[in-house]
């Protein structure tokens, strides 16, 4: 794509880049079809391919956005499976972001819709703020229900929490330590889910892991990142590499897919930084997700079942791990069940649920339907964001588990919670 971008910008280790990605875009159009805003929208503005001319005269030209430049970006969730279709291998990610926190940067939004944002990144990000939200969302439960857009989105994510439990601090050790690994605690699924973290920690241990939590590490900064708020972002990914530097570990784990996938592009979110790149760049290199430490174990289940694995965009386009859970469900006897369009984001995407509530429910919505289609007997994911944007649906009656949840009890840990176990099985 012919292009207007300044030596200056094309040297810059941030923007830089972003335009790589406008010059290897040939404009073919494959992205299209794996975009999801496209496939429930149908306008080309709403594409990757739309969306990288709107980018990039964006940037080029420098100062304030339009209104339509910033209403269709805001409309893209990050999901990248347009990265995964691409044949010129354009690195969408590099342009979103460096556009997402250019609009930050010098885009006035209207009041309300930064008062929102604001809550997200300073309350969200810390777990007993988010505990605090929930037991008001439990109290004002027949108000919240009614609460219209963006304020009753957040209100359903925390009416469908069920934590169970305090979050873990203290992990089994197994008898023979093969490798020694920091968790970092993230921040809302400490609040929502703290016994996806056991879980994992017991299925770990059973693999020689130990998982040793990492005092004074908080959020992966991914929340405000998916805001363009960068500052923010890199206040808490300096948190946790000094966290990290303080102990001797075999790697980093935090056990959420799209935070880990955070975690892995820490280098890039410091590039230029003579302080902190190398430190990032040493800190990415340690990140391990769930489904990479977690090897396929052969069990049979106290009962078998019919299970539907959402893979998270996160795991699939981010971390490229595609398979990664369904090998690992096959092997502890399980029946893993296809269904149409697994390919295709959920709607949840970080803070999309919240700050694009009408598309994220279309997406969700598709995603249930296809899911029941399938039958299953239960639906796990590997990230806390899909697990709670999806029980906020209708149409799907079954529990949703994170993926470690289920495994932990194949091996013969405790049963989940909410683990209803069904009329049929295979």
């Amino acid at each position: 794509m012919r292009y207007n971008f300044t030596a200056e910008q094309i040297a810059d280790p941030q923007l830089g880049p972003a335009t790589q990605a406008v010059r290897s875009c040939v404009h073919c159009g494959f992205c299209t079809a794996t975009c999801p805003t496209y496939v429930v929208l149908g306008d080309e503005r709403d594409s990757p391919r739309g969306r990288i001319v709107l980018m990039k005269d964006m940037l080029e030209k420098g100062g304030a956005p339009t209104k339509e430049q910033v209403f269709h970006i805001d409309r893209c969730l990050s999901c990248l499976n347009c990265k995964t279709a691409c044949p010129s291998s354009v690195n969408y990610q590099r342009l979103v972001d460096q556009a997402r926190a250019h609009i930050q940067d010098h885009y006035e939004r209207p009041l309300a819709d930064r008062l929102l944002r604001f809550a997200i990144a300073k309350v969200m990000t810390r777990p007993a703020l988010v505990r605090i939200g929930l037991l008001l969302a439990k109290i004002g439960a027949p108000i919240a229900l009614l609460l219209p857009g963006r304020l009753g989105a957040m209100a359903r994510i925390g009416l469908s929490a069920r934590p169970q439990g305090p979050e873990p601090t203290q992990f089994p050790k197994p008898a023979q330590v093969k490798q020694r690994i920091a968790i970092m605690p993230g921040c809302v699924q400490g609040a929502l889910a703290p016994q996806i973290d056991g879980a994992v920690g017991r299925v770990l241990a059973r693999r020689g892991i130990e998982l040793v939590a990492l005092e004074g590490a908080g959020c992966c900064g991914a929340l405000p990142h998916h805001m363009g708020r960068e500052q923010d972002s890199r206040a808490w990914a300096k948190r946790a590499i000094e966290a990290y530097e303080q102990g001797q570990y075999d790697g980093v784990l935090i056990t959420a897919t799209g935070c880990s996938a955070q975690l892995k592009d820490y280098a890039h979110q410091f590039a230029g930084d003579p302080v902190w790149e190398a430190r990032a760049a040493k800190f990415a290199a340690a990140a391990r997700d769930f489904a990479e430490l977690c090897t396929p174990r052969t069990v049979t289940p106290p009962q078998a079942l019919r299970v539907a694995y959402h893979p998270a965009c996160s795991l699939q386009n981010s971390l490229k791990l595609s398979g990664a859970g369904e090998a690992m469900l096959d092997a502890a006897g399980f029946l893993v069940t296809p269904f149409s369009e697994s390919h295709l984001c959920c709607g949840s995407a970080g803070t999309y649920s919240i700050l694009q509530p009408e598309l994220s429910s279309q997406l969700r919505d598709r995603k249930l339907g296809n899911i029941a289609a399938a039958e299953p007997d239960v639906l796990v994911s590997g990230n806390i964001g899909c697990l709670q944007h999806l029980a906020t649906g209708k149409g799907l009656n079954q529990p949703i588990l994170h993926i470690a949840e289920l495994l932990d009890w194949a091996e013969g840990g405790p049963k989940p919670a909410n683990l209803e176990l069904p009329r049929k099985s295979v």
